[in-house]
């Protein structure tokens, strides 16, 4: 009798510990495709981007809070707030009705995929070298001005880089180097025609 309620107490826990792992490793799954989800929508809406504000119908550069995108966004369609703008403190209590643009674009209006897309259709005005991947922490291309200056990215207000690549032209970071080599050393380099 003994042996047949340790065979049955046996049998209970063993079947209670695959249920428990089964139950276990089912959370496990589903709390990592969550956390995939998580990191991937905080991921699309950090980062600087650049909108068209509807009350002054300029360009604005704003940031979302992504931390809050991203939780929204596991229960359904996530929800968008502004926390900074280059229109802000004076327009700082606007009703932000330009998040509906960040969905819409198929960037996100991101400031740093727009400049990439816009290089990739460009070649460099001086040696026409067509523009790869931008490796934006080692060689930053720039942009030659109308007037013939050339400028850094980083020179730039983000509100005004759509306006600038509209009247600008795309320099190579090697080019970048070597005009500017030149435009502060004029003395020193020698022009030697083939």
């Amino acid at each position: 009798m003994i042996t047949a309620l340790d065979d049955l107490f046996r049998r209970y826990m063993l079947t209670m510990l695959t249920i428990y792992l089964v139950v276990v490793v089912a959370a496990g799954i589903g709390l990592a495709f969550l956390i995939r989800a998580f990191v991937r929508a905080y991921a699309r809406y950090r980062g600087k981007r650049v909108v068209t504000c509807p009350e002054t119908e300029q360009h604005a550069a704003i940031e979302v809070d992504a931390m809050h995108a991203a939780i929204t966004s596991l229960s359904g369609v996530p929800e968008l707030r502004v926390t900074s703008c280059s229109r802000w403190p004076e327009r700082e209590g606007c009703p932000q009705d330009c998040t509906w643009q960040i969905d819409l674009s198929p960037i996100g209006c991101r400031l740093r995929d727009l400049v990439k897309y816009w290089y990739m259709r460009r070649q460099c005005v001086y040696c026409g070298r067509a523009f790869g991947p931008i490796h934006w922490f080692e060689h930053q291309p720039a942009l030659l001005s109308p007037d013939g200056r050339i400028l850094e990215l980083s020179s730039l207000r983000p509100e005004a880089v759509p306006d600038t690549l509209l009247t600008h032209k795309a320099v190579c970071s090697d080019c970048k180097l070597v005009e500017g080599f030149r435009a502060e050393h004029a003395d020193l380099v020698v022009d030697r025609h083939r």
